[in-house]
């Protein structure tokens, strides 16, 4: 028997956020999108999103994957899929607090006082910068380049489309040390103070996001500042972009479910004709396509989450959730706007804000045409085989 139910302590974690997100990120949604009228910056302020962590910390909700040991929740997999279908059902980007990036686990006994403990109190803020102006999908392309000076590495290069790297107080850089051997032993991560030198740029772009471009001119780093061992960076980096892929369809999933939502209710209650749309079969077909993929990419987040909690190789999967989840995500708003109408296409209402939002999902941490070459490769080299999800 396959048994598809929530645990008691899952469906206590979904409730608890469902509520959070209804009662604190919900009704700061009309502010959020005045806001963005008016030319701000979108999204919430510091000051916001600080406090909405504290509040949630008063419930001991910090660090949600974070390690008991070091004040975290230490939640499984699923229940952290969980968590961010829910946090989608708001187009107000928002994480609770606590969390470190998994690479920074990597950090010898100083570097975890100076910037492991200090970012999961979120006394220090990170970013993870590999992206390049000539390197984005192809990371083995990275060109910029540390070189030893005694005891420091001088970096010079330039990073771009860096989330949180306008914020960030220090970065994980990825640098050339080894030209000859590349991303085989050639390439080292460094923990990069932004007093070191570098700077930042904001990117705007059409959605919420906005990345940061850095550059990074002949900046010197202690080589005491080196993340896990010279020349093993490219495997951190494959560590950190492989380490929850599955996330980000599910945050979308929760943003699908919302929209659904929406236009089921405004095509009960919106007339032509002397009926409402409701009535009409392409509105109905509509619905239907959706909530069918809603549950499909359900399944596949879920999956690969599962995948992750029991050990497995979940890479194939988080694959095929990534690029079903961004797809089919993008086709959803698309029709939750069409059945709006006119409205849909206003910014009075959220979501031409989501279109734009999820538009993103096809390509950042692994464009779709990324996860069909792994997707392919893994059946055309034998490492998965159809129809062998289960085992």
């Amino acid at each position: 028997m396959i048994d598809f139910s929530l645990s008691d302590e899952q469906r206590a974690v979904r409730d608890w956020v469902r509520t959070f997100v209804e009662r604190e990120l919900m009704p700061l949604e009309n502010e959020v999108l005045r806001r963005e009228r008016e030319g701000h910056v979108p999204g919430l302020t510091a000051e916001e999103r600080d406090g909405l962590r504290a509040l949630a910390r008063k419930s001991d909700f910090w660090g949600v994957e974070t390690p008991v040991e070091y004040g975290g929740m230490g939640l499984d997999p699923v229940s952290a899929a969980i968590i961010e279908i829910e946090l989608g059902r708001s187009f107000v980007s928002f994480r609770f607090g606590g969390e470190a990036d998994n690479i920074l686990y990597h950090a010898n006994d100083e570097q975890r006082q100076r910037y492991l403990l200090p970012t999961i109190e979120g006394e220090r803020r990170s970013c993870f910068a590999i992206t390049e102006p000539g390197a984005g999908s192809d990371a083995k392309a990275i060109r910029a380049r540390a070189v030893r000076d005694g005891d420091t590495w001088v970096i010079n290069g330039e990073k771009t489309f860096i989330t949180g790297g306008n914020e960030a107080d220090f970065a994980m850089v990825f640098a050339v040390t080894d030209p000859g051997k590349g991303a085989n032993g050639g390439v080292t991560c460094f923990l990069v103070d932004r007093d070191m030198g570098w700077t930042s740029e904001p990117i705007d772009t059409m959605g919420e996001r906005r990345p940061a471009a850095l550059v990074f001119q002949d900046v010197r780093v202690p080589h005491a500042n080196i993340l896990g061992e010279e020349g093993h960076g490219f495997a951190l980096a494959m560590q950190w972009i492989g380490k929850g892929r599955y996330l980000l369809p599910a945050r979308a999933l929760g943003g699908c479910e919302r929209l659904l939502t929406m236009a089921i209710d405004y095509a009960k209650t919106r007339e032509t004709f002397g009926a409402p749309i409701a009535d009409r079969q392409a509105i109905q077909w509509m619905i239907a396509d959706s909530q069918t993929e809603i549950e499909a990419l359900r399944l596949l987040v879920l999956h690969a989450a599962w995948q992750v909690s029991v050990g497995r190789d979940s890479r194939h999967a988080q694959s095929v959730a990534k690029l079903f989840g961004g797809v089919k995500a993008n086709e959803i708003v698309d029709r939750v706007l069409q059945i709006h109408g006119g409205m849909g296409y206003t910014r009075e209402l959220p979501i031409e804000r989501w279109y734009r939002d999820l538009r993103l999902l096809r390509i950042f941490e692994g464009t779709d045409e990324i996860q069909r070459r792994t997707i392919a490769r893994d059946l055309l080299k034998g490492h998965v085989t159809v129809g062998a999800t289960l085992g």
